[in-house]
């Protein structure tokens, strides 16, 4: 037994080390997800308000945006929720728009 090799603790560390770089990604992963979602229940209060665009004009006696511009990570869904119009309202409005190529800048209708 005197002529027993002694194992490094690499092997046993770099696993290890493996695993917290897997739970660390995951956590920045789902904190990010979850500043995406809607909040729901008591939160919903807090919730800040949509940011408005300069493309404003009255009708009926209330300003309601007839443009959003895109920013960066934007989606439909999330567009839909910021301005309060009907995700569908959205997709008839722009016909054309494909949901899956959103460019930052890019213009989307919400009122005919």
């Amino acid at each position: 037994m005197a002529n027993r090799r002694h194992r490094s603790p690499a092997r046993w560390l770099a696993p290890l080390a493996l695993v917290i770089c897997a739970v660390a990604v995951y956590a920045v992963v789902d904190n990010t997800l979850r500043d995406d979602e809607p909040s729901t229940g008591s939160d919903s209060q807090h919730q800040a308000k949509p940011t408005t665009t300069p493309n404003t004009r009255t009708v009926r006696g209330s300003k309601r945006k007839r443009t959003y511009v895109v920013k960066s990570g934007d989606t439909l869904s999330a567009i839909s929720i910021k301005t309060g119009v009907p995700l569908q309202t959205i997709q008839r409005l722009n016909p054309k728009l494909d949901a899956d190529t959103l460019r930052a800048g890019q213009k989307v209708r919400l009122a005919p």
